[in-house]
């Protein structure tokens, strides 16, 4: 799976980690329902962390769809309310 995670690049990940990477998804979109800002954020980072060290950068000379695109890291939780909702960023 390619992700892009905006203002940082695109990562090539593996199925493992692609995954786990829509478990925390699918909780994120749960914790924004909830209103559950703080849990939001630590769901959040856990995503990034997840894909930058999970995966493996695609240089930036080449020209890959991204699967999924995620939220630059300074997302607010307002922006969060509109993006992870439904099936969240990674569609079931």
């Amino acid at each position: 799976m390619i992700v892009r995670i905006l203002s940082e690049g695109q990562f090539q990940l593996p199925d493992n980690v692609a995954e786990r990477l829509n478990e925390l998804d699918n909780e994120a979109v749960a914790a924004v329902e909830e209103g559950d800002e703080q849990r939001f954020r630590e769901l959040f980072g856990e995503m990034l962390d997840l894909v930058t060290s999970g995966g493996s950068p695609v240089p930036d000379e080449e020209l890959l769809e991204s699967q999924v695109i995620i939220p630059p890291r300074d997302l607010s939780f307002d922006e969060a309310q509109a993006e992870f909702t439904g099936e969240g960023l990674i569609p079931d």
